[in-house]
Parts: C-alpha cells; structure tokens; sequence
C-alpha cells in the first residue's frame, strides 16, 4: 500500500473541490449517500441480513446495558448509602475490565468460531447485567460489573468480525458506519427506557431489563451461520487459528499501532461526550429535561455522521475519510464549547458529534481490514479495548482541571481536548497503513 501524504491528499481534495465532484458536502455526495442508505440491505443475501442485524443488535443492546448504569449512579448511591464516586468508580472497573473480555472471547472466536463466541458472550453480559439487579451491597455491585465488563469487553471484537467476513467487501464502509453508531442507538434506548420506566421499577429492575437482550441468542441460533472466512481458515489448517496469541506477538508493530490508534480515538470519543452534561448543568444552569433534548440531538448527529463519513470512505479511503472527519471538528469548537443558548449549544452538538462519530464510523471496517486473518476475533477488539483503557481515566483529569485551573469552567478544558485530539487522530490516522477492500476470504 501507498503511504499516505497530508500534502498529496489537500491538493487532491482541493482539485475535487475544483471540479466539482466528489467533494464533501456536494449535492451529488449527499444525494447519492441518501440513496445508498435505503439500496444497501436490498444487495445483501439474507445470510448477509440475518448477521448484520445480529451484530449490530449485539453491540447496540451491549451498550444498552451499560449505559443503564450511568442513568442509576444516583439511585444506586442512594439505596447503598454511599457517595456518588464510590459508585462511578464501577464505570472505571467496567472499562478497565474489556481488555480481558477482547483477549478472552476473540480467542474463542478465533479457535471455536465467531458464532458461538458471540452467543455466549451476549449470555454472558445478560446474566451479569441480571445479577447486578439483585446486588445485595455495593461490594457484590462491584464484582458484578467487573464481570459484565469482562463480557462486554468481548462484544465489538467478535460481532466486527463475524459481520465483516460475512458482507460483500464493496459495501463495507456504510455497514462500519452503521454498525459503530449501534453504540449511539444503546445510549438512546437506555434515555427512553429510563425516562420512561425508571419511576415505575427503580434502578434495579432497569439492570433485570438489561437482561433481555439474551433472547438475541435465539436468533443467532436460528438465523445467523458461521463465517464463511473463519471456515476457511479452520479447513486451510487449524494450526493457524490456534495460534492466534502467537501471532499477536508476530505481529506486535501492527497491534501496537492500533492501540495507538484507538487511544486517541478513545480520547476523542469520551472527552467530547463524558462531561458535556456536566457542563450544560454547572455552567448553564439547563433542566435535566433540556440536557436530555440536547443530548438527543447530538446522539442523532454521531448516527448520521458515522453512516455518511463510512459511505464516503469507500470512495475516498479509510484514512482520507477519518482525517477530513477529526479536522472538521476543529472549526465547530467556539460553537459547540462557548455558545450561550440550548439551540445554538444543540446545533454544535450535532456538528461536532457527526464529525467525532463520523470518523469513528469508519473504525470497525479500518481495524478489521488491517488485521491478520488468523486473529481477526482477537486482534481489532483487543486493540479497541486496551486503546479505551489507556484513555479511560481521560473525563477525570478534565474534571480536575475544570475544577483547580478554570474555577469550575468546562469550557476551555471540553475546547483544548478537542483541539489537540482531533490533530492526535489525524497525525496518528494519516501515519499508518490501509486495506480497504482486503479479502477476508484469504487465510494467508
């Protein structure tokens, strides 16, 4: 593959611009992305169908489930008599916990198939997501969720595999968008379950509605065959397959790449979204109820943005597309960090979420290409989940710096991350390789 160039690609986008096609914002571009969202299922065969869904299911109701927890720290604290950070530290302990659950399920999927890793997995996080309801004290709380962690941890890894291996390579991009923004759709389905029910059966019957996602097992059983790629490789020789750990380590400059990678993209993801509530409560004294208006517009724009940003990446590239996304960011900042009003705020929100998204919405498709056949079960979600460790403590040194440097004030702390992460991504994106269009078929 071509290195890419940042001078190379300014002036090719710049000649685009010139002539008038293909560029970003284009009519043509819009036009043709609005059609392809409604064509692209009607292509795929229903084997295709049946295991997007399941995956993107999977992941969306994983999400679910943890984002649960978020809406109940106060509920909880409450009935565990405890302070609210006693409680958050359990956010802290389910993140620190994927990393195991990526290692653990990918090497399952990459030894006994992605099929019944994925099962299991979605029984898995449904069982714990169960058992935290019936927590009898906040150390019981704790293990609980270091379990659904582990689970969770092993969700994307698996799911990105089985569905990428499964879809027709040229549609690619648009399915990554779609199935990255699953994280978006278990937010919103966590607000409107909590906004809905929460008052009718308490926080720990949210956790036993947690648990329904394992009906998704029948499914997956009933609908959903096994990768066709992972089938090859297990006829090719399954020497290949179980060696899988040792061929992280072959491929250790790679791995240690992605990581990198998905540290900065952790960063950008967590430092836009963690405190942006925080900042409309302190600073602009907004309802709950208008904090959550806003926070559903912004998640819409992180959906659409990772569908479009992964559409255009089949015609632009994996690395063209993430590095246009993360440096769009840098002009919405004044809007969305110093506006003074909720529609001005939401309008930024939007904007920025569609930008931070949309470069996300190219990740589960990059991170699947640019891994090694024989470890794809393990290779992109380890590298996922350890890139998320490294930056999982990033929303409490915005806090502290909020709280000790800017007397409280969100804003210039949410604007500085921004700035130097979205350059991160940029310069970390535009150094490594790509595969777009890569055979998942081959075993070599």
């Amino acid at each position: 593959m071509t290195r890419f160039r940042p001078r190379e690609y300014c002036e090719a986008v710049a000649k685009q611009n010139d002539e008038g096609s293909n560029s970003l914002f284009s009519p043509s571009v819009v036009r043709e992305t609005a059609i392809e969202f409604f064509v692209h299922f009607r292509r795929l065969t229903a084997v295709q169908r049946n295991t997007f869904i399941a995956c993107f299911l999977g992941w969306s109701l994983d999400a679910f489930d943890f984002f649960i927890l978020i809406f109940c720290v106060t509920a909880i604290a409450t009935e565990f008599r405890a302070q609210v950070s006693a409680v958050a530290e359990t956010i802290f302990l389910t993140l620190a916990m994927r990393p195991i659950g990526a290692f653990l399920f990918g090497f399952i999927a990459d030894r006994f198939g992605r099929r019944p890793a994925l099962m299991i997995d979605i029984i898995a996080f449904s069982v714990f997501e169960l058992a935290s309801a019936f927590a009898p004290s906040l150390h019981v709380f704790l293990i609980m969720r270091a379990c659904f962690g582990i689970a969770m941890g092993g969700e994307w890894g698996v799911g990105a595999a089985l569905a990428f291996e499964t879809l027709p390579k040229d549609n690619r991009g648009f399915f990554s968008g779609l199935l990255q923004e699953g994280y978006v759709v278990g937010y919103l389905l966590a607000a409107i379950v909590y906004g809905t029910l929460f008052r009718y059966v308490g926080w720990r019957g949210m956790f036993v509605i947690g648990a329904l996602p394992a009906f998704l097992v029948i499914y997956i059983r009933s609908k959903v065959h096994e990768s066709a790629a992972w089938q090859q490789s297990r006829g090719a020789g399954e020497a290949a397959v179980r060696s899988g750990g040792m061929n992280i380590v072959t491929y250790f400059g790679s791995f240690l790449f992605l990581v990198v990678l998905m540290f900065s993209f952790n960063l950008f993801s967590h430092g836009s979204q963690d405190l942006y509530p925080t900042f409309l409560q302190k600073n602009h004294g907004f309802s709950p109820r208008v904090v959550g208006l806003i926070a559903i517009v912004y998640s819409l724009g992180a959906l659409f943005g990772g569908i479009f940003f992964g559409s255009w990446s089949e015609r632009v590239g994996r690395r063209r597309a993430i590095v246009t996304a993360a440096l769009l960011a840098i002009p919405i900042i004044p809007l969305w960090a110093y506006s003074h009003t909720a529609p001005v705020l939401a309008l930024g929100g939007f904007l920025m979420q569609f930008m931070i998204q949309g470069a996300w919405g190219v990740v589960p498709a990059h991170l699947n290409e640019l891994s090694p056949p024989a470890v794809r079960g393990t290779f992109p979600g380890l590298a996922y989940q350890l890139g998320n460790l490294l930056a999982s403590r990033a929303t409490v040194i915005q806090a502290r710096l909020a709280e000790h440097r800017f007397a409280g004030n969100y804003a210039p702390v949410l604007a500085g991350t921004i700035l130097l992460v979205a350059i991160l991504v940029a310069l970390v994106t535009s150094r490594g390789k790509e595969a777009k269009g890569a055979e998942f078929s081959n075993t070599g």
